[in-house]
């Protein structure tokens, strides 16, 4: 990285809530927020947004006809977007937004697909609605941005490669600023039968069913959470930022199946080397893990961080065991629990995990997530 990248403002909204203080004091307790509700028939775990949030997506599809067609995703994405201080010196006429998904309108397409089958025909907002452009063409209207507007997929670490991007834009000098995320609605039929398809998801309501860095777990238990995660990010050392990237790191590794990732997480080794050198580093305080409660993929990153640091580990956390894995937004959400901690100078540690470590000091933290295909990407995050 030629300068740091300043974070001037981070907006969630996911199973913990909306608001710095609601999501902080979530995620100080020991509760998950998950629920069994009925979807497509059968019941499922899920981390689904608190009625409130709800009730605030159908009020935007209420306030503007034009959001009545369009997919969650893009509603929840313009809700985070609407809750950013966008008075942080954000220029409307040059800042950039790309904020991307991992299955994109999922339930439009299994609502016009139905559709389809059932008459042969479908409405004529089934294409422009369903197309993952949708995204940050909607956002940027709605918060009235005229830069580059993009959004892409890149399956479960999409919002962090979102951040790559956007540095990229700003150390060319191509934008100013740059509104960066991912969204997702994933909790639809069709998408929850794909995860239990390939047998990664919780079938037990225990008192945490998600066991996220449960190293002694005999079964997968990853459950899916809905949401979005947008950040204004800024080229340099700004006085009024918050937080910083000091460093950034992105990795792939050969596939060998569809969500393919490697036992001792080759991916993730080489992010987070390149993240720590970037940031001219060799060690980091604490890490936010992308450990989406699978055997494997937790197995993988603890391996990964083994393999770059020796047995002398770091801090280890991870937010899936309360949230939910939320795919693209999941890395927009671990990048504000690791601001968070760093805000508030207080670790929080997974309390059924074997890494209990209380770190001595949070002055640098880094940010993990991976997603299927073996796509890694690591920042690492300090209070400015």
């Amino acid at each position: 990285m030629k300068n740091p990248i300043s974070i001037q403002a981070i907006s969630t909204i996911s199973p913990l809530g909306s608001t710095e203080e609601e999501i902080w004091r979530n995620y100080s307790s020991e509760k998950h927020f998950f629920k069994e509700i009925e979807i497509g028939g059968r019941k499922s775990l899920v981390g689904e947004l608190s009625k409130e949030l709800k009730q605030a997506v159908n009020l935007l599809r209420d306030e503007n006809s034009k959001y009545r067609h369009l997919d969650d995703s893009v509603l929840f994405a313009i809700l985070a977007g609407r809750n950013l201080e966008l008075e942080n010196d954000l220029d409307l006429e040059a800042a950039g937004i790309n904020i991307g998904s991992s299955r994109g309108a999922t339930g439009l397409f299994e609502k016009y697909h139905t559709e389809y089958i059932r008459t042969g025909k479908t409405s004529t907002y089934s294409s422009p609605t369903t197309t993952l452009g949708n995204i940050s063409s909607w956002v940027a209207q709605d918060l009235q941005l005229n830069g580059p507007q993009f959004s892409h997929s890149v399956t479960c670490s999409t919002g962090m490669h979102a951040i790559l991007n956007a540095v990229a834009w700003l150390q060319s000098g191509m934008a100013s600023s740059f509104v960066a995320g991912g969204s997702e609605a994933p909790l639809t039929g069709f998408t929850l039968s794909q995860m239990k398809a390939m047998k990664i998801y919780a079938s037990e309501n225990l008192d945490f069913p998600c066991r996220s860095l449960d190293m002694k777990k005999e079964r997968n238990t990853m459950i899916l959470g809905e949401g979005a995660g947008l950040v204004i990010l800024k080229e340099g050392i700004q006085v009024d930022a918050p937080f910083l990237i000091e460093g950034i790191g992105y990795a792939n590794e050969k596939l060998k199946h569809g969500a393919s990732l490697s036992k001792k997480g080759k991916c993730l080794q080489k992010s987070m080397k390149m993240a720590m050198n970037s940031a001219g580093l060799d060690r980091v305080d604490a890490v936010v893990m992308h450990a989406p409660g699978t055997i494997g993929g937790d197995n993988s990153e603890v391996n990964a961080i083994r393999k770059l640091l020796g047995d002398d580990l770091p801090a280890m956390t991870s937010n899936k065991w309360k949230t939910g894995h939320s795919f693209a937004a999941s890395g927009i959400w671990s990048l504000q629990m690791a601001s968070m901690m760093l805000e508030h100078q207080e670790f929080l540690p997974v309390p059924f995990s074997e890494y209990q470590q209380i770190p001595e000091k949070l002055d640098r933290i880094m940010v993990n997530s991976v997603g299927f295909g073996g796509n890694a990407v690591s920042l690492i995050v300090s209070k400015n």
